[in-house]
């Protein structure tokens, strides 16, 4: 490992060797440092937005809608607690007005079963958000910034390393050039 990463004062070791040795260490040593403070950043920003939908749902009304058709799906699962929702035609009376579409009904329901449908104020219809959907929300906002940034280091590893190569290479060709001529002249 010393070898490795140029710690045994190899008099042949270009710095080129030693700082391509450490590009890896130092991204995952960026990694472990931002990693904590990108995933807590967007988890905020997240939370924050979790906030704002829930406060726009103040402004929802929730009107009682009649399903067209059976909601396809079990009627039980998760022993009992079904959480499965599934999108099925029905209609619906909003300001006075009979409106017919799709609606999130939980998996099994029959038809002709009335489910409550929540309509923000231009009378589309909306899902709540649930306590578990909004930690979810983080959780896989939380992970994708983190696949993000370990793309992006990544990337900035590899790019080190492709200019470290061609660094090397013009060195070697200037080495040769200096060299070169002396070898094809004795031969």
């Amino acid at each position: 490992m010393t070898r490795r990463l140029g710690f045994d004062h190899n008099p042949l070791r270009r710095g080129s060797d030693v700082i391509e040795a450490w590009l890896l260490p130092a991204a995952v040593a960026l990694f472990l440092i931002l990693g904590p403070l990108v995933a807590g950043a967007t988890g905020l920003r997240v939370h924050a937005d979790n906030l704002a939908a829930q406060r726009a749902e103040h402004s929802w009304q929730r009107v009682p809608a009649v399903l067209l058709q059976a909601a396809p799906g079990p009627m039980m699962s998760d022993n009992g607690d079904n959480s499965w929702l599934v999108w099925t035609p029905a209609r619906w009376t909003a300001d006075g007005r009979a409106r017919v579409g799709s609606i999130p009904a939980p998996a099994g329901t029959s038809a002709g079963a009335t489910v409550p449908v929540w309509l923000d104020r231009a009378g589309n219809v909306q899902v709540p958000l649930t306590a578990a959907g909004a930690r979810d929300r983080i959780m896989i906002a939380g992970a994708l910034a983190l696949a993000v940034l370990a793309a992006f280091l990544a990337g900035l590893a590899l790019l080190g390393r492709r200019v470290l190569d061609r660094r090397r290479l013009a060195e070697w060709e200037a080495a040769w050039l200096s060299v070169g001529p002396q070898w094809s002249r004795q031969g």
